[in-house]
């Protein structure tokens, strides 16, 4: 075993990363206990409006991590991330999920409650631990997840599984607390998929902002058997998050009407104009 968080190495002019198979895996002691503590409260109709259960606000003995600091990201800051530095975090995110968060009977609980398929219960090539051998690809089946890209297996390679539609459907469900996420993903989710859970809760802002409740649901639902099965508004939103937010949903309304580089608006920050000249 290495130590995920050593300087990665550089040999020919190339950074190299571990492979998946030599992350090493922490196990949360508090998963359990904090989904114990969540309650519920049945699904109702009043007056037109989907009353959604209601989980208590679950926080985190993991880290001193700021709620009004944002999480650096590629959307928030492209120039600050480093994929480097994030790609053996998130490897080790997929480790800890494959190996061990998926066979827990809490994950399998809320997993079955947001109804989503963990790896292990695809009914097409089924996933059950980081050493798996992958199949090749060939068609939807070799990847369950309606997404366009196929991945690509040399021989014998890890599997590939993506977190990103779980931390969409904790996002969407009210389940991206810190507690949750850290029993999902590990010790290193803040690295590895908290990029990816702000991504994706500015996402759910702008779908929200786009279209309809119908049209947004529809956007989260992966297949006939896993559609979402109620939507929350997003929850724990912090004020740095909205005015962020914000900031890039203008960014994409002068995109709309080509007011981009030159043509920029004078007031847009300077990060986003392209210098001509």
């Amino acid at each position: 075993m290495i130590d995920l968080w050593r300087p990665i190495i550089v040999t020919n002019d190339r950074e190299t990363v571990p492979p998946l198979s030599q992350l090493t895996i922490h196990k949360p002691t508090n998963f359990r206990r904090l989904m114990a503590s969540q309650s519920f409260s049945p699904v109702a109709m009043t007056n037109g409006q989907i009353a959604h259960p209601v989980a208590a606000t679950a926080s985190s003995s993991s880290g001193n991590h700021s709620p009004n600091r944002p999480l650096p990201s590629v959307m928030t800051d492209a120039t600050n991330f480093d994929v480097f530095e994030w790609y053996p975090a998130y490897q080790s995110c997929q480790k800890y999920f494959l190996e061990r968060a998926q066979h827990d009977n809490f994950v399998q609980a809320l997993a079955s409650l947001v109804n989503i398929c963990l790896p292990f219960q695809w009914a097409h090539n089924p996933v059950h631990n980081s050493h798996a051998t992958a199949p090749p690809a060939s068609g939807p089946s070799a990847y369950p997840f309606s997404f366009p890209r196929q991945p690509t297996y040399p021989s014998h390679p890890p599997p590939w599984v993506s977190l990103i539609p779980y931390v969409r459907r904790l996002v969407v469900t009210g389940f991206d607390s810190d507690g949750i996420l850290h029993g999902f993903f590990g010790d290193d989710w803040r690295k590895g998929v908290g990029p990816v859970q702000e991504c994706e809760r500015r996402n759910y802002l702008f779908a929200a902002k786009s279209v309809g409740w119908a049209k947004v649901k529809y956007q989260y639902d992966i297949s006939p058997h896993e559609t979402v099965p109620f939507l929350k508004p997003l929850q724990r939103v912090q004020l740095v998050e909205i005015e962020s937010a914000e900031k890039l949903w203008s960014q994409w309304l002068a995109m709309e009407d080509w007011m981009i580089g030159p043509r920029a608006p004078e007031s847009m920050d300077e990060g986003v104009r392209e210098d001509v000249g």
